[in-house]
């Protein structure tokens, strides 16, 4: 009997190729949309009707028929708000910068999806997602960087666990972009050359602080820029509108280029320094997820990534108690941005991750 794989289709080209790959190598495939935002009333599992865009279901109901699959939507729109927006909003309250796509990846696309998945019956989820699933010689399983690094997506998948790597597959790691385009012609020609989604997906307009304010109800108040002395250099718009190693929307006069160095949530202030101010040697991490390996053991090299875009850089890391860890940078890096995720690399391989607390 063939196993069973429920694939996440956004109506992408990624996902829907995704869906095609898995059909070819005989799996049995059921498409699913998980509307996590949008308003209306949507029953649990339903082929028919809403989204969490309605062009997503549109497209993803239209491709999963001509791949003669099933399909349907499911509603995960209260774990989305728990995990992800909440989180997001909380966390730009409190002076730190978020990273909601790993949360939902972790929280949403695996945690809520897989269980629910494995409840219907099937043996898999997929996703479209740049990376490969491995099982390496110790047993573990992690994530291996996909075949082009431009379009990698393991930053964002370190934070997933053993038991979720085991029964997921991602066979478009295997392959480049362009090759996915031209796998995708074959399926919809409108579909091939849908652009990439960029955005954070609640936050279409790119406005977080005006979606923090909206959605939380609150007033964030003004405080101080201030220098490293704690001199006081102008007033700025709330905490919320700020994030490490910004330079513009300032505001400020200062007769050259400012940039922000840290942020204060109990005081509202938000210092302000020079470029070389902005870079620093390493950060703390915590609640610390490991992929390749079990544990750290002493000191042990790798190298690091503190954002998506980051070029990873050769690293020293240890735990500093059972919850902390240390990352030192052989080079100092620019703008390790509390909230924001370090995620480790063996080569090409993910050893694991956590979220930036402090840099040191």
């Amino acid at each position: 009997m063939n196993k069973k794989v429920v694939v996440g289709m956004s109506g992408g080209v990624d996902s829907s190729v995704a869906a095609y790959l898995l059909i070819e190598e005989g799996y049995d495939v059921m498409g699913v949309t998980m509307q996590i935002w949008q308003d209306e009333d949507l029953d649990i599992m339903q082929e028919e009707g809403g989204c969490c865009g309605l062009s997503a279901v549109d497209d993803a109901r239209r491709i999963a028929k001509s791949l003669d699959i099933p399909y349907y939507v499911m509603n995960f729109r209260e774990d989305f708000k728990k995990n992800v927006i909440d989180y997001f909003v909380k966390e730009y309250k409190e002076g730190r910068t978020p990273n909601p796509c790993i949360a939902c990846n972790r929280y949403v696309k695996w945690e809520s999806l897989l269980t629910r998945s494995l409840g219907i019956g099937a043996d898999y989820i997929a996703t479209g997602h740049y990376a490969k699933v491995v099982k390496l010689d110790n047993g573990r399983y992690a994530l291996k960087q996909s075949k082009t690094i431009k379009k990698d997506q393991t930053y964002a998948l370190y934070n997933l666990t053993q038991e979720q790597l085991s029964k997921t597959l991602m066979p478009v790691g295997d392959y480049t972009k362009d090759e996915i385009r031209k796998i995708a012609e074959k399926i919809s020609v409108r579909m091939a050359n849908k652009p990439d989604s960029q955005e954070i997906c609640f936050v279409p307009d790119d406005d977080y602080a005006g979606f923090i304010e909206s959605y939380s109800g609150d007033t964030f108040k003004s405080g101080n820029f201030v220098d490293l002395s704690g001199n006081v250099l102008g007033t700025h718009k709330g905490i919320i509108h700020y994030t490490i190693g910004q330079r513009k929307g300032l505001g400020l006069n200062l007769g050259r280029p400012g940039f922000v160095v840290e942020i204060n949530p109990d005081t509202r202030e938000i210092v302000i320094g020079i470029n070389e101010d902005v870079f620093s040697k390493g950060c703390i991490i915590n609640k610390v997820n490991l992929m390749s390996i079990s544990k750290i053991e002493g000191e042990m090299e790798f190298t690091g990534k503190i954002r998506y875009s980051h070029k990873p850089a050769k690293c020293k890391v240890s735990m500093i108690d059972d919850e902390n860890m240390k990352c030192v940078f052989e080079e100092n890096q620019r703008a390790i941005t509390p909230g924001q995720a370090l995620v480790i690399y063996d080569g090409d391989v993910v050893v694991g991750g956590g979220t930036i607390v402090s840099k040191i």
